[in-house]
């Protein structure tokens, strides 16, 4: 295996794990922001108000949006295995 195919792997890793957590990145972000602004006009402070609205939305996105996630885990994987002979036989 050359250093290549480890940047190779390690690039396309990276870039799968940016992709499945960037959705939910982002909505507990957006969340976050409005739960803020909202406490911030109505100076309610109430810890469970920041976290129960965060806990549905990334349900919600995982209900949403699972099955995409999920297909793209098992095509990388998929993709893996499926290269894994041609790096062992050219590593040698």
């Amino acid at each position: 295996m050359s250093d290549n195919d480890v940047m190779h792997l390690a690039v396309q890793a990276m870039m799968l794990g940016a992709k499945l957590a960037g959705p939910i990145l982002i909505v507990t972000l957006v969340m976050g922001f409005v739960i803020s602004l909202l406490q911030a006009v109505t100076q309610v402070q109430e810890a469970t108000l920041t976290f129960v609205p965060k806990v549905i939305a990334v349900a919600l996105i995982l209900l949403f949006m699972g099955n995409w996630m999920m297909h793209e885990t098992v095509t990388f994987t998929e993709n893996l295995l499926h290269d894994l002979p041609r790096v062992i036989r050219n590593g040698r």
